[in-house]
C-alpha cells in the first residue's frame, strides 16, 4: 500500500523558518521524483520544487527559489522541505508528490500559515 506523510506544517511569523518532511512507504522510493506542491487558499496547486531520483538536480518555483530547499534520503525513504524566509504568501496547504512515468502519488497535505 503507497503511503506519503506530511509532517511539520504550522503556523509561522513573517521570516521565519519551518522544515517539512515526507515519509513514503509501498513503492521503491528511489526511482520516482519527488515534488512538492501547495494550493493556496482559493488558488490552484502549483508545484513548488522537485527533486530527481538520485537527488543530484533540483528545480524550485521563482518565488521560492534561494528560500526553500528541497532534499531526500532514499535509505530513508524520506523527502524534505526547508522553508526559510517565509512570506504570508506561502500560506497553502503543502503535498508531496511521487511520480514516475504513468504513476503518480500524492499524500494528504499539510497546512502551512504565515502570519503575524
Amino acid at each position: 500500500q503507497v503511503q506519503l506523510v506530511e509532517s511539520g506544517g504550522g503556523l509561522v511569523q513573517p521570516g521565519g523558518s519551518l522544515r517539512l518532511s515526507c515519509a513514503a512507504s509501498g513503492f521503491t522510493f528511489g526511482t520516482y521524483i519527488m515534488s512538492w506542491h501547495r494550493q493556496p487558499p482559493g488558488k490552484e496547486r502549483e508545484l513548488v520544487a522537485a527533486i530527481s531520483q538520485t537527488g543530484t538536480s533540483t528545480s524550485y518555483r521563482d518565488s521560492v527559489r534561494g528560500r526553500f530547499t528541497v532534499s531526500r534520503d532514499n535509505a530513508k525513504n524520506t523527502v524534505w522541505l526547508q522553508m526559510n524566509s517565509l512570506k504570508p504568501e506561502d500560506t497553502a496547504v503543502y503535498y508531496c508528490n511521487a511520480g514516475r512515468f504513468s504513476q503518480n502519488y500524492w499524500g494528504q497535505g499539510t497546512q502551512v500559515t504565515v502570519s503575524s
